[in-house]
């Protein structure tokens, strides 16, 4: 074992341009503040890139991370995530996918792999174990995501291995490009533009090694009673099994916060026919685990007539039933299912793929867009074929799709025509599906976040399922705050999002540091825990202040900050930019955050042990 339970104890460095592997050593200190995943990729990040690099340039890096508990039989333990500066808007970026691809890496003996540098031609990278080479890609650039993992594991004899690819949309740095592993994608922030510019098609993986932990029968003990809990929860015990994400789908449309045509209004008149009961009834045909994980939340669905018959899909989940469906005007889960299994196969992140496309169905229904503009299509709401072709066109930057390729907030400044509006993007990241003018908190929570329009960070959770009062103010900032803290702490750990409900929606709690002591032997207190969790967001923060992000940078979309819900149960609900003014002062005063610039204070980040962030940003 390692100095602590859960680590491999290194790093593996890939650089592109020299096609070299070296190997560099975790410390005891690194481990103990940033934990790992989350931690360990905002640290790297922060401490390897200058500011003002190009992300789509040689000098940006990439980085796969893991957690403490991967590879061990903590339930959810199947997840991992990816660390880049956003080719959409320049600032730090995380992004999470599950399946077995993290655990796959702990076992060849690695906690995170660096890729850095840009190689001239397509190459992909086998990693067994200590072994590291460089192949050409050549063969397989141009290639769909999943014919590129049957055709690596046939030629490599591996059926086994784990390989995180890109398709078509990151070789062609489509900004909203993702990486893909199985049929999981780390789907966010453009990362898989990242990986194009790099020419690195496919990272493969294999490995033999064991995790080990301190004490076994400590361990097993613990984890056999998160088990328990996971099972006992209404939620990860029956809801999630039973319908999956797809369940959320009924329950925001009845609050009148699911997000329809672009967002102009939080109803959707089709939403019975995209439920997930609907989807149970009618396509699934299997429930599907990732490693280490009793939930079964992800649902293998099959069309089996109609245009989009011989469709086999893993989901689709909420977010891409909300982004292609409601959001887009379409009640077919065919069609959605149809439109899930294309991004996953071109690699582009649903969410993103859904806004793109509503904005411009919008934009083209107000006649600010027309018909010969976007390549002849009929780019109604509603309209499932022109949805589909659209796809295809940005996700190979064909025709109108180079522009949209670019991400709405990019797209709406070459439009120009009034269309900013319209582009629903927090710091230029398409808003995810959850409303900020139908939850207080959530609202404050995504304006702050580090990554922008991501549910992610602000969680939506407490204030959708009743626990906190979505309408009122009060409370608000420690609400997101809260969140902000258990997110954090939970993608660092590296567990999955379902058991927020069972480890703490908005407080870091003794179950987050049982399970972390248990399996590292840090023996660590819980203001410890809270101060890492704290630190790794103010890493985050620092980072994009260092790229020139103030508080003015912390708002909402326009459409959420002046239009009212204009039906509904919600009707009437927006976020007015002096409320959010409002909520961001106490907020920053909790963060212990400079009111004027939205900058960590000196004495912050120095609290937090952040010395070259307080020596970067007070120079």
């Amino acid at each position: 074992m390692w100095e602590y339970g859960g680590y491999a104890g290194k790093f593996l460095r890939l650089d592109m341009t020299n096609k070299k592997a070296s190997t560099v050593p975790l410390t005891k200190e690194m481990a103990k503040l940033h934990l790992g995943g989350n931690g360990f990729g905002a640290k790297i990040l922060y401490d390897e890139l200058k500011p003002g690099i190009d992300p789509l340039g040689p000098e940006n890096k990439f980085v796969f991370a893991s957690g403490p508990i991967q590879g061990t039989m903590v339930p959810t333990a199947g997840r991992s995530g990816v660390f880049t500066k956003s080719p959409l808007n320049g600032l730090f970026f995380d992004a999470y996918g599950g399946g077995s691809f993290g655990p796959e890496m702990k076992y060849a003996g690695w906690d995170a792999v660096i890729v850095e540098g840009q190689a001239k031609s397509p190459t992909y990278v086998t990693v067994y174990d200590d072994k590291v080479e460089f192949k050409d890609a050549s063969h397989l650039w141009g290639k769909y995501t999943f014919e590129t993992q049957e055709i690596i594991k046939k030629d490599l004899n591996e059926p086994k291995a784990q390989i995180a690819c890109i398709g078509p949309a990151g070789e062609k740095l489509v900004r909203f490009a993702c990486t893909i592993w199985g049929a999981r994608a780390a789907g966010r922030g453009g990362n898989g533009a990242v990986l194009g510019s790099k020419k690195l098609k496919a990272l493969v993986i294999r490995g033999t090694n064991d995790v080990e932990v301190p004490n076994v029968d400590d361990f097993l003990q613990t984890v056999s009673e998160q088990y328990a809990k996971i099972k006992a929860n209404p939620g990860t015990g029956k809801a999630l099994p039973s319908l999956g994400t797809p369940g959320v789908t009924t329950v925001q449309n009845q609050l009148g916060i699911l997000g329809t045509r672009n967002w102009q209004t939080e109803v959707f008149e089709g939403t019975e026919k995209i439920s997930g009961t609907v989807m149970r009834e009618r396509l699934v045909v299997k429930d599907k685990g990732c490693m280490a994980c009793p939930i079964y939340c992800t649902k293998l669905v099959n069309i089996r007539s109609g245009p989009y018959a011989g469709t086999i899909d893993e989901g689709p989940e909420y977010e891409t039933i909300f982004a292609f469906g409601s959001n887009c005007g379409v009640d077919s889960l065919e069609m959605i299912a149809k439109a899930d299994r294309l991004s996953d196969d071109i690699g582009v992140d649903t969410i993103s793929a859904g806004a793109v496309i509503s904005f411009a169905m919008e934009c083209y229904e107000k006649g600010i867009l027309s018909k010969e503009e976007l390549d002849g299509l009929d780019l109604k709401f509603g309209n499932q074929e022109a949805l589909i072709q659209m796809m295809h066109k940005f996700g190979t930057r064909e025709g109108v799709g180079d522009l949209l390729a670019e991400g709405a907030s990019r797209a709406a400044k070459k439009i120009g025509k009034g269309s900013e509006k319209y582009a629903i993007t927090i710091k230029d990241i398409e808003n995810a599906g959850h409303s900020p003018r139908g939850m207080k908190g959530y609202c404050l929570g995504m304006a702050t976040s580090t990554r922008g329009g991501s549910h992610q960070d602000g969680r939506p959770t407490g204030e959708r399922v009743g626990k906190f009062d979505r309408k009122i103010l009060d409370g608000k900032p420690e609400y997101a705050m809260g969140t902000q803290r258990t997110t954090t702490l939970q993608d660092s750990m590296c567990v999955c999002r379902m058991t927020e409900g069972i480890y703490g929606l908005t407080e870091v709690t003794n179950d987050h540091l049982n399970m972390i002591n248990v399996v590292t032997g840090m023996n660590l207190k819980l203001p410890e825990l809270v101060d890492i969790t704290d630190r790794i967001w103010n890493v985050e923060r620092s980072f994009n202040c260092r790229e020139g992000a103030r508080r003015e940078h912390d708002v909402q979309a326009i459409r959420f900050m002046t239009e009212p819900i204009p039906d509904g149960p919600s009707k009437g609900m927006y976020s007015p930019k002096d409320e959010l003014e409002m909520l961001k002062d106490k907020y920053y005063e909790l963060r212990g955050w400079d009111k004027a610039t939205g900058i960590p204070t000196k004495d912050t980040l120095k609290r937090l042990s952040l010395n070259k962030q307080a020596e970067d940003l007070y120079k």
